[in-house]
C-alpha cells in the first residue's frame, strides 16, 4: 500500500489539473498562434508561467484505485498488476480467467 500523502497529492494535481484545463489550453493556443504579435504571444507565455505547476496533467502518475501502487498499472482497468490479478482469480472480473496449458 503506497503512503497515503502520496495517493492524495495525486489527487490533489488531478482536482488542479482539471480546473485549470480550460485556461491553460487557451494560453497555449494564444502563444502558439503566429497572427498574434510577439507581444501578445509573450504575455500569453508569462500568464501560462503563472498557473500552478502541479495543474499540469504531465505531473500526474497513474495509480492503482485500490493499492495506490505507482507502477505496473494497466490503463484500462485502472488497476496494478497484482491487484488485477487477485480481482481475476476470484472472479471479480467479468469474462477474465487466469491462463492454464
Amino acid at each position: 500500500m503506497a503512503k497515503k500523502s502520496v495517493v492524495e497529492r495525486n489527487k490533489k494535481r488531478e482536482r488542479l489539473a482539471a480546473k485549470f484545463a480550460s485556461r491553460r489550453a487557451s494560453l497555449k493556443a494564444l502563444a502558439k498562434d503566429s497572427s498574434l504579435s510577439l507581444e501578445e504571444r509573450f504575455e500569453a507565455r508569462l500568464k501560462l508561467a503563472e498557473i500552478p505547476r502541479n495543474a499540469s496533467p504531465v505531473r500526474q502518475r497513474l495509480r492503482c484505485q485500490l493499492s495506490g501502487r505507482p507502477r505496473g498499472n494497466y490503463r484500462k482497468f485502472k488497476l496494478s498488476r497484482i491487484a488485477l490479478r487477485d480481482l481475476a482469480s476470484t472472479g471479480q472480473i467479468p469474462g477474465m480467467v487466469k491462463s492454464s496449458w
